[in-house]
């Protein structure tokens, strides 16, 4: 049973539409990591950290991707030891600190990332499909006004 299925028609109509958007987001994460498992052979934490470094070509210190990335230190850390083993991503240590490092995407990590970017996109294209381009863009001004309420009332 899916989130969505707890509501019933005497909940608001607010919370049936928030367990909706859950539910669709769990749906097309479910298959994005199940197309970067088949396809690409890795997971999902591994391309949100190959992301947020091809943002960054200088690259990153360990403890702002734990940051970015929402996760603990040793989460990231385990993450780089397996991209570094596979010559994905490599450490720099940071000048007058000798216990930070200083993580950036090789050239062979920067084109695996690059052809897994490529495929996501046609994923998330395609997990819209059964909407309009006028859907689409009606969705997104709604879901905004949504962000800009939450974001001034915090």
């Amino acid at each position: 049973m899916d989130l969505e299925a707890r509501a019933h028609a005497e909940h608001p109509e607010e919370l049936r539409l928030w367990l909706r958007l859950l539910t669709c987001t769990q749906l097309i994460e479910k298959q994005v990591r199940t197309d970067l498992r088949e396809q690409f052979d890795t997971t999902l934490p591994r391309f949100d950290l190959m992301a947020q470094l091809e943002r960054a070509p200088e690259g990153m210190r360990m403890n702002e991707l734990s940051r970015r990335m929402m996760v603990t230190g040793g989460n990231i850390t385990g993450i780089t030891d397996q991209l570094e083993a596979e010559g994905l991503v490599e450490r720099a240590e940071v000048e007058g600190d000798r216990r930070a490092f200083r993580v950036r995407l090789t050239s062979k990590g920067r084109q695996q990332f690059n052809a897994m970017a490529h495929a996501h996109d046609a994923w998330i294209m395609d997990a819209f499909a059964a909407l309009s381009p006028r859907d689409i863009q009606t969705l997104h001004t709604l879901l905004g006004k949504v962000k800009a309420h939450f974001l001034e009332t915090a």
